[in-house]
Order: structure tokens, then sequence, then C-alpha cells
């Protein structure tokens, strides 16, 4: 009876496991198909929402700064400007000191201080960014106006070619101070990942250049950043797609002003601090559309910047596999 009762125990068990597991993996990819029907459902979305706009204007819709609700008359260069300018500063200013910042915690900071400063670097991605942008219009605006931007003027401004970027009145709000902003808010999660990744170096292989007789600066750039490349360059994807998207922030420091200017003093704006302000006055179809057409190349410009950065990541990888 014992070996019957054993005999079917043993005999059930791989039928109740297939099961299970036939189970688990249909469960698996419905809830992988389910983000690609939502996906495709925002995309359908949204070019169904821009048709009108595209069909009334076009590829100059792309082409032209024009924004005037009242006569109908709409052109996204401005908006794209804006956008990809300030995510440029950003980027300028948050990957070099996220990367100090990374260095420091795993190299050079005693045991005793890493923890605080991480949670503290950590910390700032969990601050609303409408309350970056209050910070930004009441203390780092008039801060740039009083003190950076006319050291700009007067220095960087005065240089032939580069100099017309830093020209004109320090107002305080613009592009410049949008792209401070944003490079603040996305410093985080640069600083995070790639802290991360570099406590994933072995310690075998960082003891062997310090043994060698390298310096801290030699072992970070001959061994730490190559060990994790594509870890650094996932963080950074990270963060410019945050900075791509950002809109309340973006919204209180830009300047709200749809046209282009060469300086980056100058009043801006981006795609979703366009959307943000403009939204809900809306009250034309044409003006309705034209707006969505905006969300939908933002939309557009994110997925190629992050394909872009798959890519890199699969040949960074293939390099390092070869």
């Amino acid at each position: 009876m014992t070996d019957t009762v054993s005999s079917l125990d043993l005999s059930g068990t791989p039928r109740r496991r297939t099961f299970g597991d036939r189970l688990f993996k249909a469960t698996a990819a419905g809830f992988a198909f389910l983000v690609l029907a939502i996906l495709a459902a925002v995309i359908l979305t949204l070019a169904d929402g821009a048709l009108p706009a595209l069909r009334e204007f076009g590829i100059g819709f792309v082409a032209t700064e024009e924004w005037d609700p009242v006569l109908d008359e709409f052109g996204a260069l401005a908006p794209i400007y804006g956008t990809l300018i300030t995510s440029v500063i950003a980027m300028l200013v948050g990957i070099p000191v996220a990367f100090g910042i990374a260095v420091f915690i795993t190299e050079l900071c005693p045991t005793w201080l890493k923890r605080p400063i991480g949670v503290l670097i950590e910390l700032l991605a969990a601050i609303p960014s409408i309350i970056y942008g209050i910070w930004g219009l009441f203390v780092l605006a008039p801060f740039l106006q009083r003190h950076v931007q006319p050291f700009l003027i007067d220095t960087v401004g005065t240089i032939p070619g580069i100099g017309a970027l830093f020209r004109g009145p320090p107002l305080g709000i613009g592009i410049f101070t949008a792209g401070i902003i944003l490079g603040i808010m996305v410093l985080p999660f640069i600083a995070s990942i790639t802290r991360d990744v570099f406590e994933t170096v072995p310690p075998i292989l960082k003891e062997s250049a310090y043994g060698l007789g390298a310096t801290t600066w030699e072992v970070v750039r001959s061994v730490v950043v190559p060990y994790t490349r594509v870890g650094i360059v996932g963080g950074v994807m990270l963060g410019l797609g945050r900075a791509l998207g950002e809109t309340m922030a973006v919204t209180f420091v830009v300047g709200n002003a749809h046209r282009i200017d060469t300086s980056l003093f100058a009043p801006g704006t981006t795609i979703s601090a366009a959307l943000a302000n403009e939204f809900t006055e809306a009250v034309g179809d044409l003006y309705l559309s034209s707006l969505i057409a905006l969300g939908f190349i933002l939309f557009l410009i994110t997925f190629a910047v992050l394909s872009l950065a798959k890519l890199m990541l699969l040949r960074l990888q293939q390099r390092a596999g070869t």
C-alpha cells in the first residue's frame, strides 16, 4: 500500500509541476504583452490626436517656431529646441558631479561616512519636482542673476563664437537656469547607479592595480570604468530620460516663451512645459491637436534616445565579450 501511494505521488508530482510551470509562464507572458498593449495604446492615442495638426501644417510643424493660438498658427521647433538644450545642459552638469560622488563614496570616503552620504544623495530623488521648481525660482534664479550670469557675460560672453551663448541681460530665469535645475534633479539617479556598479568591481582587480603602484585616479580610469562602462551608460541614459520629460520644475524657471534665442540666458520653453501651461487653455480643436502633437514628438524623442542607448549597451557588451 505504501509503495502504491509513493508511486502515485511520484508520478503525480511531475504533472502538477508541469501545470504550475505552464500557468506561471502564461501569466508572466500575459503581463509582458499587457505592457506592450499599453504602449501601443499610448502611441495610437497620441498619433490619432496629433493627426489634425500634422495634416494642417505638415513638416512645417517641426520646422517653424511660430506659436499663435489666436491665428491658429503652431510650430514645435521652439519647444523641441528647448527640450534638447536643457537636457544637454543637465547632462553637462549632472554627469561629472555624479561621477565624482560615486568615485568618492566607493574609493575615497571613510567607511563610517559612506552610508550617510549615500542616503542623502538618494533622498534628492524623493523631493517632488514642484519643490525643485519653487527653490529654483526663489533661490537659484536670483543667485544666478546676481552672481553667475554677469560673470559669464563679462568673461565667456566676450569670446568669439561660443560667446553668443552667454550674451544678453542676466534675467535669472531661462534655458540656462532650467538646465541647471534638471542637472540637480538627475544627479541622484546617475550617482546612485554609478556608485552601485562601481561596487560590483572585484576587489582583487583594484588591489592588483594598487599593488603595481597605480594611483586612485589610474585605478578608476583603467580598472573601474572599463569594468562598469555598461552600467554607467545605463545610469546616464536613465538620467537623460528624466531630463527630457521633466515638467513642473522646468515650467517654473524656463520663462515659457515660444521662441528660439542664441543666448542661453534668454527665456524659452520645452515640450513638457508647454503642455503643462497650455493644455487646459486649448479651446480650439487645432490648438488641442497641436499640443497632443507636441506630446507625440516628445514620445518619439524619448523613444529614439532610449533605443540608441540600448544599441550602445549591446555594442559595449559585444566588445566586452570579444
